[in-house]
């Protein structure tokens, strides 16, 4: 799957969205899951973390 998303401006840097369809395909959930994304080959690589979101702010 491929697909194509323009960057957002967030603050100093810049953000992606990433809708409900890719998050379901990692099976995350925003509220509670964390992702870990790495750089590989020049390749952003995005997946569902180990980890929890903790608290709320």
């Amino acid at each position: 799957m491929s697909v194509d998303r323009k960057l957002m401006r967030n603050g100093n840097g810049w953000a992606l969205s990433i809708n409900s369809t890719i998050l379901g395909f990692l099976d995350v959930d925003p509220e509670k899951d964390m992702v870990k994304y790495n750089i590989e080959n020049n390749k952003l690589i995005i997946t569902k973390s180990d980890k929890k979101i903790t608290g709320k702010k």
